[in-house]
Protein backbone atom coordinates (compact mmCIF):
# COMPACT_ATOMS: atom_id res chain seq x y z
CA UNK A 1 0.00 0.00 0.00
CA UNK A 2 1.40 3.42 -1.14
CA UNK A 3 0.09 7.30 -0.91
CA UNK A 4 -2.19 8.15 -2.82
CA UNK A 5 -3.05 11.67 -4.35
CA UNK A 6 -6.09 13.56 -2.83
CA UNK A 7 -8.03 16.20 -2.74
CA UNK A 8 -8.54 18.97 -0.29
CA UNK A 9 -12.18 18.56 0.77
CA UNK A 10 -14.20 21.56 0.94
CA UNK A 11 -16.06 21.57 4.12
CA UNK A 12 -19.06 22.78 2.84
CA UNK A 13 -19.47 20.56 0.37
CA UNK A 14 -22.32 18.21 -1.04
CA UNK A 15 -20.15 14.86 -0.05
CA UNK A 16 -20.96 12.49 1.96
CA UNK A 17 -20.37 11.65 4.91
CA UNK A 18 -18.51 9.03 4.31
CA UNK A 19 -16.64 10.18 1.52
CA UNK A 20 -15.80 13.44 3.34
CA UNK A 21 -14.13 11.28 6.20
CA UNK A 22 -12.33 9.38 3.79
CA UNK A 23 -11.04 12.63 2.21
CA UNK A 24 -9.95 14.07 5.72
CA UNK A 25 -7.84 10.87 6.19
CA UNK A 26 -6.22 11.74 2.60
CA UNK A 27 -5.81 15.08 3.36
CA UNK A 28 -3.57 14.10 6.63
CA UNK A 29 -1.80 11.59 4.85
CA UNK A 30 -0.64 13.85 2.32
CA UNK A 31 0.46 16.52 5.02
CA UNK A 32 2.17 14.30 7.14
CA UNK A 33 4.01 11.99 5.14
CA UNK A 34 6.43 14.31 3.11
CA UNK A 35 6.81 17.61 2.62
CA UNK A 36 3.82 19.26 1.11
CA UNK A 37 3.93 20.06 -2.69
CA UNK A 38 2.68 23.37 -4.26
CA UNK A 39 -0.32 21.52 -5.42
CA UNK A 40 -1.63 20.20 -2.13
CA UNK A 41 -1.63 23.70 -0.27
CA UNK A 42 -2.36 25.72 -3.35
CA UNK A 43 -5.74 22.96 -2.86
CA UNK A 44 -5.83 23.96 0.87
CA UNK A 45 -5.25 27.92 0.59
CA UNK A 46 -8.38 27.44 -1.75
CA UNK A 47 -10.61 25.41 0.38
CA UNK A 48 -14.23 26.38 1.47
CA UNK A 49 -13.85 27.43 5.07
CA UNK A 50 -17.63 27.55 6.67
CA UNK A 51 -18.96 24.23 7.39
CA UNK A 52 -22.43 22.93 6.21
CA UNK A 53 -24.15 23.97 9.87
CA UNK A 54 -23.02 26.79 11.70
CA UNK A 55 -20.83 26.21 14.98
CA UNK A 56 -19.77 22.53 13.52
CA UNK A 57 -16.84 20.77 15.58
CA UNK A 58 -14.54 20.89 12.76
CA UNK A 59 -15.09 24.73 11.56
CA UNK A 60 -13.00 26.10 13.29
CA UNK A 61 -9.78 24.22 13.25
CA UNK A 62 -10.56 23.64 9.66
CA UNK A 63 -10.87 27.88 9.23
CA UNK A 64 -7.21 27.98 11.03
CA UNK A 65 -5.60 25.97 9.21
CA UNK A 66 -6.54 27.05 5.97
CA UNK A 67 -6.22 30.60 7.44
CA UNK A 68 -2.36 29.61 8.31
CA UNK A 69 -1.62 28.00 4.79
CA UNK A 70 -2.88 31.43 3.04
CA UNK A 71 -0.50 33.17 5.29
CA UNK A 72 2.82 31.73 4.77
CA UNK A 73 4.47 30.47 1.37
CA UNK A 74 4.79 27.17 0.32
CA UNK A 75 8.92 27.64 0.77
CA UNK A 76 7.96 28.41 4.91
CA UNK A 77 5.61 25.28 5.20
CA UNK A 78 8.23 22.79 3.46
CA UNK A 79 10.86 24.20 5.24
CA UNK A 80 8.68 23.39 8.39
CA UNK A 81 8.32 20.36 7.86
CA UNK A 82 11.99 19.43 7.31
CA UNK A 83 12.79 21.00 10.46
CA UNK A 84 10.41 19.04 12.59
CA UNK A 85 10.12 15.89 11.31
CA UNK A 86 13.10 15.56 8.99
CA UNK A 87 16.77 15.27 9.59
CA UNK A 88 19.11 12.23 9.76
CA UNK A 89 18.59 11.52 12.96
CA UNK A 90 16.53 12.35 15.89
CA UNK A 91 14.15 14.68 14.24
CA UNK A 92 12.31 17.39 16.84
CA UNK A 93 8.59 15.14 16.48
CA UNK A 94 8.30 11.70 15.78
CA UNK A 95 5.80 10.59 13.33
CA UNK A 96 5.38 7.12 14.56
CA UNK A 97 3.20 5.17 16.81
CA UNK A 98 5.78 2.80 18.63
CA UNK A 99 8.03 5.84 19.58
CA UNK A 100 4.40 6.75 21.37
CA UNK A 101 2.99 3.05 22.33
CA UNK A 102 6.40 1.69 23.37
CA UNK A 103 9.22 4.16 23.76
CA UNK A 104 11.27 2.72 20.81
CA UNK A 105 10.64 2.43 17.04
CA UNK A 106 10.26 -0.57 15.61
CA UNK A 107 8.93 -2.57 18.88
CA UNK A 108 5.80 -4.91 19.46
CA UNK A 109 3.16 -2.28 18.40
CA UNK A 110 4.26 -2.28 15.23
CA UNK A 111 4.46 -6.27 14.71
CA UNK A 112 1.22 -5.71 15.87
CA UNK A 113 0.23 -3.50 13.43
CA UNK A 114 1.49 -5.90 10.75
CA UNK A 115 0.12 -8.51 11.73
CA UNK A 116 -3.78 -6.58 11.45
CA UNK A 117 -3.10 -5.30 7.78
CA UNK A 118 -1.70 -9.20 6.89
CA UNK A 119 -5.44 -10.04 8.35
CA UNK A 120 -7.12 -6.99 6.19
CA UNK A 121 -4.84 -7.93 3.14
CA UNK A 122 -2.20 -4.97 3.25
CA UNK A 123 1.27 -4.72 3.21
CA UNK A 124 3.70 -1.63 2.68
CA UNK A 125 5.07 -1.00 -0.51
CA UNK A 126 8.47 -1.72 -1.09
CA UNK A 127 8.65 1.74 -2.61
CA UNK A 128 7.78 3.46 1.05
CA UNK A 129 10.71 4.16 3.28
CA UNK A 130 8.91 4.54 6.24
CA UNK A 131 7.53 1.95 8.80
CA UNK A 132 3.91 1.11 8.64
CA UNK A 133 3.90 2.84 12.27
CA UNK A 134 3.91 6.14 10.25
CA UNK A 135 0.87 8.41 11.27
CA UNK A 136 0.38 8.93 7.41
CA UNK A 137 0.33 5.16 6.33
CA UNK A 138 -2.38 4.76 8.93
CA UNK A 139 -4.50 7.23 8.00
CA UNK A 140 -4.32 6.27 4.33
CA UNK A 141 -5.46 2.43 5.70
CA UNK A 142 -8.29 4.46 7.41
CA UNK A 143 -8.83 5.85 4.09
CA UNK A 144 -9.04 2.48 2.60
CA UNK A 145 -11.10 1.34 5.13
CA UNK A 146 -13.73 3.57 4.79
CA UNK A 147 -13.65 4.31 0.66
CA UNK A 148 -12.61 0.21 -0.09
CA UNK A 149 -14.58 -1.33 -2.44
CA UNK A 150 -14.37 -4.53 -0.46
CA UNK A 151 -17.17 -4.73 2.03
CA UNK A 152 -15.63 -7.51 3.57
CA UNK A 153 -13.14 -5.24 4.97
CA UNK A 154 -13.92 -1.77 3.87
CA UNK A 155 -16.75 -1.26 6.99
CA UNK A 156 -17.30 0.32 10.04
CA UNK A 157 -16.48 -2.77 12.17
CA UNK A 158 -13.14 -2.25 10.81
CA UNK A 159 -12.37 0.84 11.32
CA UNK A 160 -13.19 0.97 14.62
CA UNK A 161 -10.99 -1.75 15.77
CA UNK A 162 -8.14 -0.60 13.26
CA UNK A 163 -8.99 3.38 14.84
CA UNK A 164 -9.31 2.09 18.86
CA UNK A 165 -6.04 -0.18 18.05
CA UNK A 166 -3.68 2.03 16.12
CA UNK A 167 -4.60 5.24 16.11
CA UNK A 168 -6.48 6.66 18.85
CA UNK A 169 -4.32 5.33 21.87
CA UNK A 170 -1.05 7.53 20.69
CA UNK A 171 -1.98 10.31 18.09
CA UNK A 172 -3.22 13.03 21.14
CA UNK A 173 0.19 12.74 22.21
CA UNK A 174 1.51 13.62 18.81
CA UNK A 175 -0.32 16.42 18.47
CA UNK A 176 0.53 17.68 21.99
CA UNK A 177 4.40 17.31 20.56
CA UNK A 178 3.76 19.20 17.48
CA UNK A 179 1.89 22.15 19.62
CA UNK A 180 4.38 22.25 22.17
CA UNK A 181 7.33 22.71 20.10
CA UNK A 182 8.38 26.00 19.17
CA UNK A 183 9.40 25.88 15.85
CA UNK A 184 5.83 24.19 14.07
CA UNK A 185 3.16 27.08 13.02
CA UNK A 186 1.41 25.69 10.05
CA UNK A 187 1.91 22.33 11.60
CA UNK A 188 0.82 23.93 15.23
CA UNK A 189 -2.64 24.37 13.33
CA UNK A 190 -2.35 20.85 11.50
CA UNK A 191 -1.84 19.63 15.18
CA UNK A 192 -5.19 21.26 16.47
CA UNK A 193 -7.48 19.72 13.44
CA UNK A 194 -6.02 16.74 13.78
CA UNK A 195 -7.15 16.30 17.38
CA UNK A 196 -10.24 17.91 16.86
CA UNK A 197 -11.01 15.14 13.72
CA UNK A 198 -9.93 12.47 16.39
CA UNK A 199 -11.76 13.63 18.66
CA UNK A 200 -15.07 12.97 16.05
CA UNK A 201 -13.90 10.01 14.76
CA UNK A 202 -13.72 8.61 18.56
CA UNK A 203 -17.45 9.95 19.52
CA UNK A 204 -18.37 8.80 15.77
CA UNK A 205 -17.32 4.89 16.79
CA UNK A 206 -18.19 4.96 20.83
CA UNK A 207 -22.51 5.68 19.25
CA UNK A 208 -21.34 1.97 17.47
CA UNK A 209 -21.35 0.17 20.52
Amino acid sequence: MTMSKTSVLPISSALDEETARAELYGLLAALYYVTPTPEILAQLRVAVTEAPRAGAFLEEPWRALVGKARQLSDEAIQAEYDTLFGGVSKPEVYLYGSHYLSGFLNEKPLAKLRSDLHAIGLERSESMSDTEDHIAYLCEVMRYLIAGDDVAVANLTRQREFFATHIQPWVNMLCDDIKLNTKANFYADLSDFTRAFIQVEAQGFDMLV
